[in-house]
């Protein structure tokens, strides 16, 4: 099955410069495993924000929720998920080839 999930960060105001960037090398880290195991199909940042859009393709929505809670910056994550169907006008069965 495969998911859209907008994946919005909110540091607190108070967390310092380093500590964020320790976040973003272990956030860089978790996310390319999981590209490389095919789970994440792709992602792409919101531009102007501190957003992301990316796809997932799991076949149980728990382990979904565990791969968004194994990212680092979980804590301070808005995430919205989408369950994607292909659509009947679609003239491909393999979007991820035109990538």
């Amino acid at each position: 099955m495969l998911f859209l999930a907008r994946m919005d960060v909110v540091f607190p105001e108070s967390m310092s410069d380093e500590t964020k960037a320790d976040f973003q090398v272990k956030e860089k880290a978790y996310s390319a495993d999981l590209q490389e195991r095919g789970i994440m199909k792709g992602i792409w940042r919101v531009v102007g924000e501190y957003s992301n859009y990316s796809m997932y393709e799991v076949d149980d929505l728990d382990f979904l929720h565990s791969v968004f809670q194994g990212f680092p910056m979980f804590a301070y994550m808005n995430v919205n998920v989408t369950p994607l169907a292909k659509h009947p006008n679609a003239t491909t069965d393999d979007f991820f080839r035109q990538l």
